[in-house]
């Protein structure tokens, strides 16, 4: 019988759920810092599963690593951009991923970004740190007041994005989106008409990103894209870094063209971009749409599932399909 690789430490639930396994639990790091690449290939040999998280590559050379007992990939995320899922399933390796457990962590963070970014939020910080000397001035930090009716514009209504309307629309603001959930009942309920791409481009004050990251939405926001945002507007990312060019945002924020940005992901993450982080109009995170507490255990804990469902020869509970 072969053992359980975690890449890294998801805390207590690795403890109360591993039992269930009914194999022993290896953990490739115990830090904050992943296992390297030479790790992790010797760790998972012999594996008859894979806990994985979104920064760890698990490509066809990994899978080969890990041998034919290999049964199931369990991510800890809700994205799989990580997996090779093909390979995968090439091989007779079930992949899953952690949907729903995260949506209202990710949207309470994309209203939290939205006001800091517009409001200016943490470049007043900045300053006020500094211990300069400052007095009330009444056009000091002006910014979006969202409540005023502003737009936005929700670019991939699924749940996230459901979860971040439900949110704005208790701020006043109006909203439109692109995607199938548009047009349901439920964001009919909440005020959101559906809209294409273009109108969201052209007429959103502020633009939230919520798609799937694929080969077709990679630099989805582009020059182009940029150039046909409404000039003054504010982009949000909490979806996947690569949506977004981000040397082409660059310029769109350096020609004034847009008032701001407000990132959780990063395009070449975990690298950030040296222009965007030089500018007081762009908030930076570092991917911790999902680090509400609760929302970390339920992802850790539903991936734990996933994987002792594969192992004792049950359907998972949240398999990807590709």
């Amino acid at each position: 019988m072969g053992h359980v690789y975690l890449s890294r430490s998801v805390g207590s639930a690795a403890e109360e759920f591993s039992a269930q396994l009914g194999r022993e639990l290896r953990i490739g790091s115990t830090s904050s810092d992943p296992p390297s690449r030479e790790e992790f290939l010797e760790g998972v040999r012999g594996a008859e599963a894979i806990l994985s998280l979104v920064t760890d590559r698990i490509d066809a050379q990994l899978l080969d690593a890990a041998g034919d007992q290999l049964k199931v990939v369990a991510n800890v995320g809700v994205g799989y951009d990580n997996i090779d899922v093909a390979a995968a399933q090439e091989r007779g390796v079930t992949v899953t991923n952690t949907p729903g457990v995260l949506d209202d962590a990710v949207a309470d963070l994309t209203l939290a970004l939205i006001l800091a970014t517009t409001r200016r939020v943490v470049e007043s910080d900045r300053k006020i740190r500094t211990g300069e000397p400052w007095i009330w001035g009444p056009q000091d930090y002006v910014g979006l007041q969202i409540s005023a009716g502003a737009r936005l514009g929700i670019v991939g209504l699924g749940r996230i994005g459901m979860a971040v309307a439900k949110r704005a629309a208790s701020f006043g603001m109006e909203i439109i989106a692109t995607g199938r959930r548009a047009h349901d009942d439920d964001a009919a309920a909440l005020g959101v008409r559906p809209a294409e791409l273009p109108e969201l481009l052209a007429t959103s004050d502020v633009l939230s990103l919520h798609c799937p990251l694929k080969p077709e939405t990679r630099h989805l926001i582009n020059q182009y894209t940029l150039a046909a945002m409404k000039p003054g507007s504010y982009l949000i990312n909490t979806g996947r870094g690569p949506l977004v060019d981000e040397q082409a945002l660059a310029d769109a924020l350096d020609s004034g063209h847009l008032a701001g940005a407000g990132l959780d992901v990063h395009e070449f993450e975990p690298q950030t971009n040296p222009r965007l982080r030089a500018m007081e109009q762009v908030v930076l995170l570092h991917h911790i749409g999902s680090a509400g507490d609760k929302t970390r255990y339920d992802m850790a804990a539903l991936a734990f599932r996933n994987a002792s469902a594969v192992l004792n020869g049950e359907d998972p509970l949240t398999p990807v399909t590709h």
